[in-house]
């Protein structure tokens, strides 16, 4: 895979997913603005727990991962990337860490 298609086929994942994430949860937590209701809400099954407790790991995954790239591959708005997984999803905040890191490491 080039890296064009790579990065063209995470923008369009992270896009995806962002459009799928806005017609499930915003029309709800617009009706209900219960931000901590909003999180519990993940874990109401065993199974919505199981995914849940998966993308709050990947996003612990990708704070540790940018703590530990922060003096190597200086990123400077790695903080926004996590504020976007909090906000968006591990997915998007991931997907953008990926984008902007390919950046730097070209251009080193």
């Amino acid at each position: 895979m080039s890296e064009k298609t790579f990065r063209r086929s995470i923008m369009a994942v992270a896009l995806a997913f962002t459009a799928l994430f806005s017609v499930l949860v915003i029309p709800a937590l617009m009706a209900d603005p219960d931000i901590v209701g909003a999180f519990a809400a993940g874990f109401v099954n065993p199974y919505s727990s199981g995914y849940a407790s998966d993308a709050i790991a990947c996003w612990l995954i990708l704070a540790l991962w940018i703590a530990y790239e922060v003096k190597t591959v200086p990123i400077r708005v790695g903080a926004i990337c996590l504020a976007l997984g909090v906000v968006r999803g591990a997915a998007v905040g991931f997907a953008a860490y990926l984008l902007l890191r390919s950046n730097r490491v070209a251009e080193a």
